[in-house]
């Protein structure tokens, strides 16, 4: 039996930044231990079976599968997600969301909407941190509904629901203090489109249009029907869209329109209030 620094050794992925923390992750999920399991005993013996799994996770990683998918799961802000194909990737730019609603909002209770569940990411992370709020996840896919849910209930998140909408297409009379939402917004002609981990995720839950900003103009154009008065909408949008994405708040009628920063130092999330 090969060892566990033999077996990371001999492990062949792409060059990249990444390549080596993948492949601790992949040999630690087919061990069933932690990063640090493998960082402490290098030479401990792998099992054969264990290693026959690493062996076909590595080719699925190999022929660019994201390390998500193969291992069903996604950290996001301090939970642990199961994730699937028809669902996107949770991403650390999109804490930023999560941080500006807690930033926004007091912790007394109030009612929130998620749009684009997927996961549940947005939704779960909030729920998490303010058990007083309300917090609702909307999703077109039933799949990915039925995700987030199953997250939700290993969680233990009874402040949290999801259920299925095209947008706002199911809640009609519903109205929300906040509403917040990660929807797609990428043009349909970019050549991101084709490499890296975005080949395996839903073109649906990434592609808006031929200037990805169909659906932001969307939610724009009905969010009002469904806040508060002086009720808030955030949205996550691509590093060179928030100028269009301000000036479409300010014609909708928002006011203390602004955008925030991601880890990368691009303009991420913009946010505006109604008055």
């Amino acid at each position: 039996m090969a060892t566990i620094q033999a077996l990371l050794a001999r492990a062949e992925l792409p060059d990249s930044p990444s390549a080596r923390l993948d492949a601790e992750w992949l040999l630690a999920a087919a061990l069933g231990k932690s990063l640090s399991y493998l960082r402490t005993w290098p030479e401990r013996e792998v099992p054969a079976e264990s290693a026959e799994r690493f062996a076909a996770d590595l080719l699925r990683r190999r022929q660019g599968e994201p390390v998500a998918y193969i291992l069903g799961r996604q950290g996001f802000w301090s939970l642990e997600l199961e994730v699937a194909p028809h669902t996107l990737i949770p991403r650390p730019d999109t804490e930023l969301l999560v941080e500006t609603v807690l930033q926004l909002l007091p912790a007394t209770p109030v009612r929130l909407l998620d749009l684009g569940s997927g996961t549940g990411a947005i939704a779960l992370a909030l729920a998490a941190e303010r058990p007083a709020w309300q917090v609702t996840g909307v999703d077109r896919v039933r799949e990915a509904v039925a995700l987030a849910e199953r997250n939700r209930l290993r969680l233990g998140l009874a402040n949290a629901q999801f259920r299925q909408s095209d947008w706002f297409s199911e809640l009609a009379g519903e109205r929300y203090q906040l509403i917040v939402s990660n929807p797609p917004y990428i043009p349909a002609s970019d050549p991101h489109l084709g490499q890296g981990d975005v080949r395996f995720e839903p073109r649906s839950a990434l592609v808006a249009g031929v200037d990805g900003l169909d659906d932001i103009r969307r939610i724009v154009a009905q969010a009002p029907d469904h806040l508060q008065s002086h009720g808030w909408l955030l949205l996550e949008h691509g590093y060179d869209q928030a100028d269009a994405v301000r000036e479409l708040l300010r014609r909708r009628g928002f006011v203390a329109v602004e955008s925030r920063r991601d880890l990368g130092g691009h303009e991420r999330v913009s946010l505006g209030r109604l008055p």
